[in-house]
């Protein structure tokens, strides 16, 4: 294992009290013990940062090194391996996970349980009253770990927490209402790509965490002629460089890693590899640590040549 691998490891364990190595990203976990251990935290924790070692192989095989662990995901509390997923679960049945968790990041630790609070317009409690055919209706709202909602006409089940909202009955399982606090339920009317007028529930969710977004490479363009401030990186190798490169631009490498490790996390980052594959993965990595304002440049640089003939394509 390289100083330069081991040294980007170290910085990314140390950098937050709490940090799992996984398949796939708290949101999305891609395996079932990536999906348990992830259950566990969000017991447990409201805060905690995760890593997709799926969309990154240096940093894979790396901490199959250093943690001499060979499977994941792997768990790191203050910067020391925990354990993968079964240690963990079985530490978590304990109660020894907790007192960890409490010890490592008691400013972090999950609050007590409270009753969320929901926004329900008129026009959504309308629909709702045309839907149930009754005048007050008793609907049940899910929502996932990735913060889609199902909302079903349905009454409470065994251990939901109902909201009297009035004019309508809305419950909810434990972990739908802890990701539910301050959202607003509205029902609009938009109009489709055919140009013909859909109806349907809009959800707007303040505890949903930020998601990488799309930039077309004219839109890119405009941002950069408008000057808004940003860091472009780079995720590509640098052999891809050599051949060609956006102007401005940093290659996301270890030394970058660290950087980024202290940059305020409200920092607008727009991601760019060959054909937007690459970055997008990677911005999901920086949503993870915290990032909430990172674009993927879709079609990457390939995209960007078309824009900049300046930038050879290959």
């Amino acid at each position: 294992m390289s100083d330069a691998a081991h040294e980007r490891i170290h910085t990314l364990i140390s950098a937050e009290p709490v940090v799992l190595f996984m398949k796939g990203t708290r949101a999305q976990p891609q395996c079932g013990f990536s999906s348990r251990l992830v259950d566990v935290l969000d017991d447990l924790l409201e805060t905690y940062v995760t890593f997709d070692i799926l969309s990154d192989t240096q940093l894979r095989e790396g901490l199959k090194a250093f943690s001499e662990w060979p499977t994941f995901p792997q768990l790191y509390v203050d910067g020391k391996f925990v354990g993968g997923a079964d240690i963990t679960i079985e530490m978590h049945k304990e109660g020894e996970l907790k007192k960890l968790l409490q010890k490592a990041a008691p400013e972090a630790e999950k609050q007590p349980e409270k009753t969320p609070e929901v926004h329900l317009t008129d026009a959504a409690l309308q629909a709702f009253r045309q839907y149930s055919n009754m005048e007050r209706p008793s609907v049940r709202m899910e929502i996932a770990r990735d913060f889609d909602v199902t909302l079903e006409i349905e009454s409470p089940q065994a251990g939901d927490i109902a909201l009297d909202l009035g004019n309508m009955i809305l419950s909810m399982d434990r972990k739908s209402a802890s990701r539910a606090n301050g959202m607003t339920i509205d029902f609009v009317t938009k109009i489709n790509a055919e140009g013909q007028s859909e109806d349907g529930f809009k959800i707007d969710n303040p505890n949903k965490p930020a998601q990488v977004k799309p930039l077309g490479a004219l839109e890119y363009k405009a941002m950069r002629d408008a000057g808004k401030p940003h860091l472009l990186l780079d995720v590509r190798t640098q052999g891809e460089r050599d051949t060609a490169m956006i102007q401005g631009s940093e290659l996301l490498d270890d030394e970058m890693m660290e950087r980024l490790m202290e940059l305020d996390r409200a920092t607008t980052i727009v991601c760019q590899c060959h054909h937007g594959v690459r970055s997008r993965n990677a911005g999901h990595q920086l949503v993870a640590i915290g990032f909430r304002d990172i674009f993927n440049l879709t079609g990457g640089i390939d995209a960007w040549s078309d824009i900049d003939p300046s930038v050879p394509k290959y």
